[in-house]
């Protein structure tokens, strides 16, 4: 195997024998395989765009298989090999549309591949398409195809969630298309590929946009809410991940059972929003961010269900109380298919709960464009008075690395006239630091999980709109942290937007190669983070 689409990859360059993820070897080549083949029925649709044929069940399936090889959603071999073989079911269907339609289809490459008969070929099939084997032989386009690839991942996981709650649009579906399809091309230069990760984080920002509506106009817009991070003496169901829909589900379905519902994780913003909070059994939060799952999840009294990517290895202390869903899954791990929550209901009331409660202090969520933006009138005339001097955005992926203190300190050192933004699993470096306020504007302002990326955009080009001034005018900084592939789609709308200066870090991608990054720097002007203090430093002068 090789893979290195995750910030933690093996020794900063690839895993080769197991992903530091959990990912096996077996796995990581039928996701390759999974994504040739997805190229191939992106051959298959655009030939069936031309012809006027555009099957939305195949738009949806791309997005959900994409989705699938994230990092950390699906480590079920099998569950990858039926996606290979339905990819190719419903491009082969879509064929026989075309060609009644009067169009013309491919007839080689991945729009002809058919997967092997047995799971130990398939393997070896998905070996023959790995990143390695498919390299293309100038670094820097090869760099800039596989940067397009994780997008274009970013996106549809994006996409899927934004479709779940009602919202598409058919042209995020012909980028994904347009997108897979041209890694297959060789007559493209460097400022083609370039244009077209560029028309890529274009594309993400509508996509944030459809997100953004199926949340707000289904859940309502997030408003400041205070969320206690002890617990209520109580059967308890922790909900992980990152999916709105699975959580209203869970509890609808587990009202008056005499069950407590926490989250977990990237769940934490769902406390915001007005249709969520309703629930008199929504209580509060438990633990931190997805890399510490492992101990937290052994310590919780209750069923857990994980919901979206971030899932680690479960451990055998816990594995009988943990239910995956959706794309989601691990081998051994009970799966719910129909979004029926009974058997995860059932667990809870069966294990004994938190037995009395606990304090723990809490912490305030809910500062979304719309709760941001209401106030914005009095975030500015405390700028125009000197009050605040500075916003920084520190935000994006958390993970296991040492290097990662450096986002607590960092906000740990951020002066007393500077506000933090933070969204994103990031927060958890510093999300219960009690940073005071600025004349009743908080210092900490949660602006929500990575998928609210759309609201913190928002509030800068809204501040820039005010202050009539370029984005990169404003007294404001971003300081990201990324780990999987939707990081990497936000960082590509970033600089679409043309925002320069961002510090990136705990490391640099491995897929950026030396050209690709001293562009990156001469353009956008993009640099790795370095120490609080120096940061600190350049940044405020």
């Amino acid at each position: 195997m090789f893979c290195y689409q995750c910030e933690q990859t093996a020794k900063g360059t690839g895993c080769v024998k197991v992903g530091v993820c959990g990912k096996q070897s077996d796995v990581a080549a039928l996701q390759d395989l999974l994504i040739y083949a997805l190229k191939g029925l992106s051959q298959v649709a655009l030939a069936g765009r031309e012809a006027g044929v555009n099957e939305r069940e195949v738009n949806v399936f791309t997005c959900e298989a994409l989705f699938s090889t994230l990092t950390n959603v699906n480590f079920d071999p099998q569950r990858v090999a039926d996606l290979i073989k339905e990819c190719v079911r419903l491009r082969d269907e879509l064929k026989q549309k075309v060609v009644d339609a009067g169009g013309q289809v491919p007839d080689s490459g991945p729009a002809v591949f058919e997967p092997a008969a047995t799971l130990e070929e398939m393997v070896a099939q998905g070996e023959e398409h790995g990143i390695l084997a498919e390299k293309d032989p100038d670094p820097d386009i090869h760099s800039l195809k596989q940067t397009l690839i994780y997008g274009i991942k970013g996106i549809s996981a994006y996409a899927d969630h934004a479709q779940i709650l009602g919202q598409e649009d058919d042209e995020v579906y012909k980028f994904i298309q347009k997108g897979l399809v041209a890694t297959l091309r060789q007559d493209m230069d460097l400022g083609q590929w370039v244009d077209l990760l560029l028309e890529c984080g274009r594309i993400n920002i509508r996509t944030m946009e459809l997100l953004d509506a199926g949340n707000t106009s289904t859940y309502g817009h997030p408003v400041p809410t205070e969320v206690p991070l002890g617990a209520k003496k109580g059967k308890a169901i922790l909900v992980s991940g990152h999916d709105l829909r699975d959580l209203e589900l869970i509890l609808k379905q587990s009202q008056g059972k005499g069950i407590y519902v926490y989250t977990h994780g990237e769940m934490l913003p769902c406390h915001g929003y007005p249709e969520l909070k309703k629930y008199e059994h929504f209580y509060g939060h438990y633990g931190t961010a997805w890399q510490n799952q492992q101990k937290e999840f052994a310590k919780f009294p209750g069923a857990i269900v994980m919901t979206t990517n971030c899932l680690q290895k479960p451990l055998d202390n816990y594995k009988g109380n943990i239910f995956t869903t959706g794309l989601v899954a691990w081998p051994g791990v009970k799966h719910i298919q129909d979004k029926d929550f009974t058997p995860v209901i059932e667990k809870a009331l069966e294990m004994e709960g938190f037995t009395e409660d606990t304090d723990k202090g809490t912490v305030m969520v809910g500062f979304a464009r719309n709760a941001v933006l209401s106030v914005a009138d009095k975030i500015i005339e405390a700028i125009k008075a000197g009050k605040i001097r500075h916003f920084f955005l520190v935000g994006g992926c958390d993970g296991s690395k040492p290097g990662r203190s450096y986002y607590t300190e960092f906000v740990e050192k951020v002066p007393e006239d500077c506000i933090v933004l933070t969204l994103g699993c990031g927060k958890f470096k510093f999300f219960d630091k009690k940073l005071g306020d600025i004349d009743g504007i908080p210092r900490l302002l949660d602006v929500g999980q990575c998928n609210d990326a759309y609201s913190a955009v928002q509030i800068a080009l809204a501040l820039a709109k005010a202050f009539d001034c370029d984005i990169n005018d404003l007294p404001l900084s971003l300081v990201l942290s990324w780990y999987e592939q939707k990081a990497v789609a936000i960082l590509l709308s970033l600089l679409a937007l043309g925002v320069k200066d961002i510090r990136l870090g705990p490391s640099l991608p491995a897929f950026i190669s030396p050209n690709v990054l001293d562009f990156l720097v001469k353009n956008y002007d993009i640099k790795p983070i370095s120490t609080p203090e120096e940061d600190l430093k350049a940044i405020l002068g």
